[in-house]
């Protein structure tokens, strides 16, 4: 039987007008679909064939209701097979924080042919739609992507380098570790002109961006809770979003993309693959 393909493409960090036009042309041939959580519904009802088969595999940091790696790389082997072409779709960008190796490691060790389509990743996003240039003159001399996921996922030694360097810092994951983040970073003596803001639903009609001091001794962002995703800024060209900020915040309490439940998780008993 003749092999299918999996493409693996980046849905961008939430406005469905970041789709690429590659990811479009892709979902318009595909036959199945593997979807992350964080993928605009708009994106599916604009641009998948009717026909067809959608199969959510959404994951939540630290939820015991997202779907296993093992079996999205099943699936993505199982449908290939058939001689279907898959379209493995992910939120934000398929290199950054995405357990695309997993899927790589997959897919070349049974031979599936494959293709990797970037899409805009949620630091690029949620900086532009806050008005943040991340690497702007003056400001910045570079920009690290990071996460802090748990609160012991970056060494010691580094914090006291993440403090002192001029580089914008973006977290990713992080927001249930934001005290952990705050604290470190005020322990190691970070400049106090560098600013934490917080992007909550990048992109999206519910974004909202908050702005705090790190060393606010009320600490305002302890005992939040914030909407998934959200993306921490750290540094000097937080200061920016004031002045250039061109999206009003929303006022609304909402969730662009729903949490994972008992009812949405997937659970899918599939065979091993040989």
């Amino acid at each position: 039987m003749h092999t299918g393909k999996v493409i693996i493409a980046g849905a961008g960090p939430g406005d469905p007008g970041l789709l690429t036009l590659k990811t479009a042309q892709y979902l318009q041939k595909a036959d199945v679909i593997l979807v992350d959580r964080l993928v605009s519904e708009d994106i599916l009802t604009t641009h998948a064939r009717p026909d067809v088969e959608c199969i959510y595999v959404g994951k939540q940091c630290r939820k015991g209701l997202s779907v296993p790696q093992p079996t999205i790389n099943e699936l993505m082997v199982l449908y290939a097979r058939q001689g279907k072409l898959v379209v493995r779709l992910k939120g934000g960008d398929v290199s950054v924080f995405s357990n695309v190796l997993d899927e790589l490691e997959t897919l070349v060790a049974h031979g599936i042919p494959y293709e990797i389509v970037p899409g805009i990743t949620a630091a690029l996003g949620a900086a532009a739609y806050a008005g943040i240039p991340l690497t702007a003159r003056g400001y910045a001399t570079a920009v690290r992507l990071l996460t802090c996921y748990t609160s012991d996922v970056v060494p010691e030694a580094y914090w006291q380098e993440l403090a002192q360097t001029n580089d914008t810092l973006v977290f990713y994951m992080s927001s249930e570790t934001l005290e952990v983040v705050a604290a470190n970073l005020v322990r190691y003596g970070i400049d106090a002109a560098k600013k934490l803001a917080v992007i909550q639903q990048a992109t999206t009609p519910l974004q909202q961006v908050t702005v705090f001091d790190l060393y606010d001794p009320q600490q305002p962002w302890r005992n939040r809770a914030w909407k998934s995703p959200s993306l921490l800024i750290v540094g000097k060209v937080t200061a920016l979003h004031e002045r250039f900020g061109w999206l009003p915040d929303s006022n609304r309490d909402e969730h662009y993309f729903p949490p994972i439940t008992e009812a949405s998780a997937l659970v899918v008993q599939q065979p091993k693959v040989a």
